[in-house]
């Protein structure tokens, strides 16, 4: 499993609906990491802590989106 860390500028480039379908992407991919780890399936442990920093990126993008709206 390869793992490419998510860009800020292309993140924030993006719309509201394809930033929503990229977080629930995410969330599920690290459901699926979580599930991993815990049946010792998972080689890499450092992917969950990635995974939840790209989520926190995609929540930043999407209220920055939201801020310069109003």
């Amino acid at each position: 499993m390869s793992y490419t860390k998510l860009n800020v500028a292309e993140l924030i480039e993006k719309s509201e609906a394809e930033l929503q379908e990229l977080l629930k992407n995410k969330k599920l991919e690290l459901f699926e990491s979580r599930m991993k780890l815990k049946t010792m399936q998972l080689q890499d442990t450092s992917i969950i802590r990635k995974i939840r920093k790209d989520i926190a990126r995609i929540k930043t993008a999407m209220r920055q989106k939201r801020g310069s709206d109003a």
